[in-house]
């Protein structure tokens, strides 16, 4: 098994050396990490300059880009000597549930690997200032496990948020779907100077759709929720509404 490691928060978070270490004795570890944070990132792809790519050590390279820069470059850069079976992304500190999906550079680096017919699996702890990566990465080697000896259908682009609690407090691990945000509090002005207002982009939003079956009522119940995430954004339901809206 061949497995290449990813992040958002950069090459010396310590969500990716818990994850590293997990992945140890499970195959060929690969790493392939952002020089810098880019939480927020989603799917950004540089595209105006050229990409350093810095050979840290065997098998381990920095990249001064984003997540979905790491993965497109290791899969079409021709630098890696094999490609991999399964890429694992994280481990994220703060949670990717929900809308939050759309935003994060944890999760683009596992769709950029999808897209690529490559398995991938998205790692993040449910809360800021993680206490208990040990419990992330204890999850995150369970899973990858079951994965070698019984791999899923298909090619698997799976989101997993953990409770940032001690591994014996943890609850089950179970399917969920996404849930849903209210609207992010409000941008917060900062000062303004000459003909230039400075904002700070505001905090998330609470959930809103946090029912029985979502990411964020696993969570909340000290539950790992694992959600199969897919490419398509067609609403499709939609398609004969907007042929109906085209005859008018």
């Amino acid at each position: 098994m061949r497995i290449l490691v990813t992040n958002d928060d950069g090459y010396q978070a310590p969500g990716i050396a818990a994850l590293i270490e997990a992945m140890q004795g499970l195959g060929e570890i690969t790493v392939v990490a952002p020089e810098k944070n880019h939480s927020g990132a989603s799917s950004s792809l540089t595209l105006r300059n050229a990409i350093d790519v810095h050979e840290r050590g065997e098998r381990y390279y920095i990249v001064a880009g984003t997540p979905t820069d790491c993965i497109h470059l290791a899969l079409s850069g021709n630098f890696l000597p094999h490609k991999p079976d399964l890429i694992v992304s994280g481990i994220n500190d703060g949670s990717n549930m929900g809308d939050d999906t759309i935003y994060s550079g944890t999760v683009a680096a596992a769709i950029e690997g999808h897209l690529f017919n490559i398995a991938a699996i998205a790692f993040s702890m449910a809360n800021k200032q993680v206490q208990h990566f040990a419990t992330g990465a204890a999850v995150a080697r369970q899973l990858v496990q079951r994965f070698c000896a019984t791999p899923p259908p298909g090619i698997p682009l799976y989101n997993v948020n953990i409770p940032d609690i001690a591994l014996d407090q943890l609850g089950a691990i179970v399917p969920t779907r996404l849930g849903r945000r209210h609207i992010a509090q409000p941008a917060v002005f900062k000062k303004k100077k000459e003909n230039c207002l400075t904002y700070q982009i505001g905090e998330a939003g609470n959930a809103k759709d946090d029912a029985p079956g979502s990411d964020f009522a696993a969570v909340q119940q000290g539950m790992v929720s694992v959600s199969p995430l897919m490419i398509d954004l067609t609403a499709t339901a939609e398609l004969d509404t907007v042929a109906d809206w085209l005859k008018t």
